[in-house]
This record gives structure tokens, sequence and C-alpha cells, in this order.
């Protein structure tokens, strides 16, 4: 039975060094919740707290209504699949899948019975009897996953399980796990450093920046109405422009725009490199020159320097436009995410 995980200010330190603190999350039955942080964010130590690899320095945390603090590992019934696989090599496919079952004292009827369930669920069928030297990557990430469904857990446990995978191999894990986690209503949490695979995957992402969760929010929520300037930066905004409101005009180092703030507000606006526009022929727009033109391929991307600024820019468009040409450039400041700059320093998003 899958369960709803809940995570009560979760705090953990090693040798003084605060790797998460004060952690709140909520994991809905069924739902599938991506830890989504650079190296050292404190993402793999959370995940690890909840399969009970680690003991927490304070805080809880709850299957359903049950804490589980301490409840050892064996009986959390939480199953973590991480890069490794670990699975044995000296043992067929088979075997592996249902080492957890024998482990449990199941009888071999029941385990040849749900061996050969995951073996179709999984797409492994005729490679039963293979060892896993005998398979492919991707095959033995669904070995892995199928063992672990095997003994039926309440929650399943991802740690960046197709790192080690090249990039089209990981694209279709991707899309096959979301796809089975969808069709079985797997509780799940799965930890990764790869924004898109975050943004693909999951119904929730949790965004950990320095042991903290600076966003809990849907996909599409976080990536286009970040919650700081700390997770703006996480997922690449790079273009800031900052100014204050006066006699309705927002003026800033680029140029004075009309705006409907109020009067004395000091704001950042933050686009994306794609959300800016540049034209060498436009009569409106702040006066730049490129000073850097990357092909790839699918995109080119631009650096403009705009006055004392560095304006970075994608476009999809193959345009002719080269290194110390003179553009326009121009920001759609009505649809844009900004921060309000209070009296305490502290930003506050406004959307």
């Amino acid at each position: 039975m899958m369960s709803k995980i809940r995570i009560n200010r979760l705090s953990k330190a090693y040798d003084g060094n605060q790797v998460i603190h004060n952690i709140d999350m909520e994991v809905e039955e069924g739902e599938l919740v991506v830890l989504l942080g650079p190296s050292g964010s404190g993402k793999t130590t959370l995940l690890h707290g909840i399969a009970g690899l680690v003991h927490m320095d304070q805080g809880s945390i709850y299957f359903d209504e049950e804490c589980i603090d301490q409840v050892p590992i064996e009986k959390r019934n939480a199953v973590l699949v991480d890069q490794s696989l670990l699975l044995f090599p000296h043992m067929t496919l088979n075997q592996n899948i249902g080492f957890g079952l024998k482990m449990r004292g199941m009888s071999k009827k029941h385990i040849d019975e749900k061996v050969k369930a995951l073996v179709a669920l999984l797409e492994l069928g005729g490679h039963e009897n293979k060892r896993p030297n005998e398979i492919s990557g991707g095959q033995m990430q669904r070995v892995a996953i199928a063992r672990a469904l095997a003994i039926e857990p309440r929650v399943l446990l991802l740690d960046e399980p197709f790192s080690k995978l090249d990039i089209v191999l990981r694209k279709n894990m991707q899309k096959f796990v979301r796809g089975l986690q969808k069709k079985l209503g797997i509780t799940m949490i799965m930890v990764t450093h790869d924004k898109e695979e975050a943004l693909s995957m999951a119904d929730k992402v949790a965004v950990l920046l320095d042991g903290t969760i600076q966003q809990f929010d849907t996909p599409d929520k976080v990536y286009e109405r970040p919650a700081s300037r700390a997770v703006a930066d996480f997922f690449g905004m790079r273009n800031y422009i900052e100014g204050y409101v006066e006699n309705g005009q927002l003026v800033t180092e680029l140029g004075v725009f009309r705006t409907h703030h109020k009067e004395g507000l000091k704001l950042t606006y933050v686009f994306r490199p794609e959300e800016i526009y540049i034209d060498h022929e436009a009569f409106e727009g702040a006066l730049g020159v490129i000073i850097n033109r990357t092909y790839l391929g699918d995109k080119i991307t631009y650096e403009i320097a705009c006055k004392e600024q560095i304006i970075y820019h994608i476009t999809l468009q193959h345009k002719a436009l080269k290194p110390g040409d003179t553009v326009k450039v121009n920001f759609d400041f009505k649809n844009a995410v900004y921060f309000e700059t209070a009296s305490d320093n502290k930003e506050k998003l406004t959307c």
C-alpha cells in the first residue's frame, strides 16, 4: 500500500556543517516528487533520511499518520534505488527481481508469479535467465526498479537513477519510469540535479539550495514563477534589471519604462535569455552592442553590452547578427517576474 509522506522540520549536520535545515514537505499518496538541486544541497541526505539510512538530528518523518523515526530500515518498507543499482552479478534477472520476496520467506509459487508479472510490466521478457553483465544499462535500471516494486514498498525512492546512462537512453528511461509511476499510482520521491529531468517527470518539484527547500510547487510554477532570486539564478534567469518607480515610470540604468507600480518602490525584474528581444532595425529599446555570439545548432546565444550591464539572449531564429553589431534590446515588463525590495532588504516575489 502506497503512503502519504510528511516531513516535519528535519535537520541534519555533519561535523558542524548544516546539510539540511528545517525541511518541511508533504508528498501525497501516488505523487511523484522530485528533489532538485546542485551537488551539496542536501537532497540525497534528505532521501536517505526517509529511507532510514541517515538518522536526523531533529524533526520527524511520517508515513500516513505513523511516525517512523524509530522504525528500522528493514521495517519502513521504503525502498531506495540509486545509480549503483547493486544487482547481484551471479544471479539471473528473475533471481534478482525475486530476491526481496525470497528473503521475506514467500513461497516459490508466489515469487514466480510476482516475478513473471514484473518482467512483463517492466518489458524485460526474453531476458529472464540473463545475468546483469549480459543486458544493457537501461535494462539493468528496469531490473532494479522491478526488484524494488516486488516487495510492494510504501514509497519508492530514486537517487539520480539515470545519471550513468547516455542521453538517448536517459530520456527513454525518464519517460518509461514516469509512465510506470502513473500506471501503478506509486508514491515516488526522486533526486536529481537535472532541471529538465525534474520538470518533465514531477508532479511537484522541491528546489533545495543550501540545505533548505527554497520552493515546492508544480513544475510550471517553479520554472515560470521562481519564489526567490536564488531559485531564479538556479534556473538560469540571468538577466536582472533593477529600478525604482518615479512619476509612474520605472527608472533603470537601461532606460525609463512605463509601469503600474506604486510610487517609490524598488524593483528587480528577472528575464530569461529567451524572453529578451533584440533587433538592429528597431526604433525603441535599450541600445546595446553584441560582444559574443555562440552557435548551438538549434539556437544561437548572444551576449549584449548595454551600458554597464551584460544582457543574455537566446533565439531560435538564425539572425545574421555578429559581434560589434549595434542592436535595440526590448523587454516584456508586463509579463515578467519581479522582486520587490522591501525596507529590510529581503526580496519579496511579485508576479
